[in-house]
């Protein structure tokens, strides 16, 4: 039986540049490399006898694709999931700048 560290190690032994960088797909002589912002994370702990518990998880979030063709490469964002993450961002960015205006205030 392989431990928990070497299973992990094997799970993600392609996570990398792979992870962001997509295979390259060929469409009427256009080459699109798709792009994702790819991260990880994991987590553990131990009470003892009182037990122990561990946890991980990843995501991926396509931002775009470069797009190469007649000799030039240009990268085509991916508008919606850029605004995905954008939008909760700035709320959340507008919400913190309000309760620092408030505080300054008082």
């Amino acid at each position: 039986m392989t431990s928990l560290p070497e299973k992990l190690a094997e799970t993600f032994r392609s996570a990398g540049v792979k992870s962001a960088y997509g295979d390259p797909v060929q469409i009427d002589g256009v080459t699109l490399v798709p792009v994702a912002l790819a991260y990880y994370g994991f987590g553990g702990g131990d009470a003892g006898e009182a037990g122990s518990g561990g946890g991980g998880g990843g995501v991926s979030l396509p931002i775009g694709a470069y797009v190469k063709s007649g000799g030039t490469a240009r990268f085509e964002p991916n508008v919606i999931a850029l605004l995905a993450v954008g939008v909760p961002f700035l709320i959340v960015t507008g919400r913190a700048l309000a309760r620092v205006i408030r505080a300054l205030k008082k």
